[in-house]
């Protein structure tokens, strides 16, 4: 499709986030099972039912403007999920909390990819006076955002970066 205008490029970056989540839902499910602690592993199944939602809120939104959502693949979303497989995943990471320290910022880097990705369409939608597009977009954002700040807990005042020390 030849981008000729805003809505143009709305609509392609709906299908690269679409292509986004659907990359990395399949990655984060296998660290919430990779994850010890319960705290971690259950913060990581949220952001997988999280994820869905996303995906389903975004088939619904290019189902309505009459295009498929998997016309795009992230390219961006592909290296994270690589480096999260590698260094979250990896057989080399022999301790299981220094496993878990390993996880949280491989799924920050996916988390803010698609913060970015929320961000800009919900602007994007704003501005042509898509209302409920925004709405829809603004409330997959929020709870983004409400994961992103749960695994900044779970880093910062949980056990899992403190037991990785040792």
């Amino acid at each position: 499709m030849a981008m000729t205008t805003l809505k143009d490029i709305y609509l392609d970056q709906l299908q690269d986030i679409w292509s986004a989540n659907t990359q990395s839902l399949q990655i984060v499910t296998e660290l919430g099972r990779a994850a010890k602690d319960k705290e971690l592993s259950e913060a990581l199944i949220a952001g997988g039912t999280g994820i869905s939602d996303g995906i389903a809120a975004i088939e619904q939104l290019c189902a309505d403007h009459g295009i498929k959502p998997n016309a795009e693949h992230c390219k961006g979303m592909e290296g994270l999920v690589t480096e999260a497989r590698a260094h979250g995943l990896s057989n080399d990471i022999a301790d299981a909390d220094v496993r878990d320290a390993a996880i949280i910022p491989q799924y920050q880097r996916m988390v803010h990819y698609a913060l970015a990705g929320y961000g800009t369409l919900v602007a994007f939608a704003n501005r042509l006076g898509l209302d409920g597009d925004a709405a829809v977009l603004q409330k997959c954002l929020d709870d983004t955002y409400d994961g992103d700040r749960r695994m900044t807990q779970i880093a910062t005042t949980g056990g899992v970066n403190q037991d990785a020390v040792a």
